[in-house]
């Protein structure tokens, strides 16, 4: 789809507002016959920041998406395992509940995929309805009669959490899966000196599977140096590859003074992968304590790669191209290396080191 913005008009436009109307946000009067202007584009903005998207104000192809999946209530459409998988606000609030009452759905990521799909099925053996996998009146009624209490964190959460406490496992022969940000046809961001985000990316997430190989590991990089997949495509490879981890590898922009590394994990305002909270504080841990840069913390994003992916999943901005000393960095490949084995090490203590105990205060 072509990409929705301020100054924009038409049908269009007033399908965006009247969605963003539902869904409780103010539009001024005077822009409701159709007109993208700044009142739209801040309801845009606060309406990504609850779905855990970039707050660009721009309607492309995830924030359309999270728009038309916002509006499902449960209860609105029968539910069950198909092909596309059925995506919405409803099968969060399905997972929700689920998981409420001990019914593992796993992430509650708003996909009705196997997982959910399992997991209906053991609620409908446990209650004595059919099992058929299907969520309709009858399966919504049973939930409704039990009420689960879904206040406060998720029970997934609450057990992904209590998983994090423990090391995974050893880093020989464990599967990473590696992704290089952007691709052919899609340069992303570029350097002062020409450096290209997605050919930096590239040759980053090389050196970095050749330092993951020497510590026993068993990398994969999800495309290959022309090629472009598609965010879905990548996340649905790192699955079928049944990956351990998956780090997606980008480049960061800003103005000519910004620096440093960050991190980002899945997750919005209701609910986050805390196992990929950790993977994300560990790699911006090992990036600014060996290498200086400033730390730029991490944060939470439900884009695709990290909403699809069955495995605690980080992308990591490992600095910003647009700074003149960070691009060299990158461009050299003695230090893109450095670069490299820091966030191999953040992949290893994860893998095998269970967090640090909390100080006493």
């Amino acid at each position: 789809m072509r990409i929705i913005r301020q100054g924009a008009a038409g049908e269009h436009v007033r399908d965006v507002q009247h969605r963003l109307l539902e869904l409780g946000h103010r539009i001024d009067l005077s822009e409701l016959e159709g007109r993208f202007g700044l009142s739209t584009e801040a309801a845009v903005r606060a309406f990504q920041r609850q779905r855990g998207l970039p707050s660009d104000g721009l309607v492309g192809t995830d924030t359309w998406a999270e728009l038309v999946e916002a509006g499902y209530r449960l209860g609105d459409r029968t539910l069950y395992l198909r092909s596309p998988w059925f995506r919405g606000d409803d099968v969060r609030e399905l997972q929700r509940r689920l998981n409420s009452l001990g019914f593992d759905t796993g992430k509650e990521d708003g996909i009705f995929g196997p997982g959910t799909d399992t997991a209906v099925a053991e609620f409908q053996r446990n209650t004595g309805a059919e099992v058929d996998g299907i969520v309709g009146l009858d399966t919504i009624d049973s939930l409704d009669r039990l009420r689960p209490a879904v206040e406060g964190p998720s029970r997934v959460v609450v057990r992904e959490t209590e998983a994090v406490l423990r090391p995974l496992g050893t880093i020989e022969g464990a599967r990473i899966a590696i992704d290089a940000g952007h691709g052919a046809g899609e340069p992303g961001n570029v350097g002062p000196h020409g450096l290209v985000e997605a050919e930096a990316a590239f040759l980053l997430a090389a050196d970095l599977a050749d330092e993951l190989r020497v510590r026993g590991a068993e990398p994969t990089i999800l495309r290959g140096g022309d090629e472009n997949p598609t965010p879905s495509d990548r996340a649905r490879a790192a699955n079928v590859l049944d990956a351990a981890l998956c780090v997606s590898l980008h480049l960061n922009a800003g103005e000519p003074e910004a620096e440093g590394a960050c991190c980002f994990y899945y997750g919005t305002e209701s609910t986050w992968s805390p196992a990929g909270e950790r993977l994300a504080e560990v790699i911006v841990d090992e990036l600014t304590t060996r290498l200086g840069l400033k730390d730029g913390r991490t944060h939470r994003l439900a884009i695709p790669l990290l909403r699809e992916t069955r495995m605690p999943a980080v992308q990591a901005e490992v600095c910003f191209i647009t700074r003149p000393r960070e691009e060299r960095l990158l461009a050299d490949p003695s230090s893109r290396r450095e670069l490299a084995a820091a966030i191999a090490s953040g992949i290893e203590r994860v893998l095998t080191s269970a967090p640090a105990e909390p100080t006493p205060s």
